[in-house]
């Protein structure tokens, strides 16, 4: 990575399936709450220069003395979300500065700095680069009576993560479009894909779960603490 990179954090989803009255993103992993994992990663990197926290409008006032408490120096804003997730981004993104911009998960807390690094640098080669994994499982394809349609060719099928990194330029006109038409895409690389631009994969990591569900937070839990040993152990780089 050899440029300035900005960062967008979404984190104003409600989380419905994780069961709780606290949103996903603030409960406890560990002694930290999800979301304060997941800005110390990006906090820690080099390439980082600013990170724009996007949550929802009744959670500003707690993350912004978060930030604080935590000395999240990278964080210049904390912003009220909007109605989906895009339009969350949408917002973040116009507070950015920087020449290149990842998006990143809230929930998302496990992600390698080695990770992130390949996605920059493949963004850095092509203009727009997503985070991925092959999918290991065969995948059917169903139709609105549950009837199999159709079984992919897996070897094709690749799960997708974040970070996803562009060309600030490019992504923020890419959702100025979407935004004039009315379209809403699952993820940024999908406002990106219908401007024309190519969007390329970077190889992820199995590790870098979402916690959305109860099932997901004790193994984020295994996880994390592999990853503090590794780090003990001076196996993780964190730049």
């Amino acid at each position: 990575m050899v440029a300035n990179w900005g960062v967008v954090i979404v984190a104003a989803g409600s989380g419905t399936r994780m069961g709780t009255k606290e949103s996903k993103q603030y409960l406890q992993l560990a002694d930290k709450p999800i979301l304060v994992h997941t800005l110390e990663l990006f906090e820690r990197m080099d390439a980082v220069k600013e990170t724009v926290l996007v949550v929802g409008a009744d959670d500003v006032k707690r993350c912004q003395e978060w930030v604080s408490h935590y000395g999240f120096a990278k964080v210049t804003a904390v912003l009220a979300g909007g109605k989906e997730r895009q339009h969350s981004v949408h917002i973040g993104l116009k507070a950015i500065t920087a020449e290149w911009v990842m998006v990143h998960d809230g929930v998302r807390p496990l992600v390698s700095a080695e990770a992130v690094q390949r996605c920059c640098e493949t963004a850095e080669r092509s203009e727009a680069a997503v985070l991925a994994v092959p999918v290991k499982d065969t995948i059917k394809q169903v139709d609105e009576a549950g009837v199999i349609t159709a079984t992919p060719d897996r070897r094709s099928l690749w799960a997708i993560q974040t970070p996803q990194a562009f060309r600030h330029a490019l992504l923020l006109d890419a959702h100025e479009q979407a935004e004039a038409a009315g379209f809403i895409g699952t993820d940024d690389a999908m406002v990106v894909e219908r401007t024309g631009a190519k969007v390329t994969v970077a190889e992820g990591e199995y590790t870098n779960i979402k916690i959305t569900t109860p099932d997901d937070l004790p193994w984020a839990e295994f996880l994390l603490a592999k990853r503090r040993a590794e780090l003990a152990e001076g196996k993780v780089d964190q730049k």
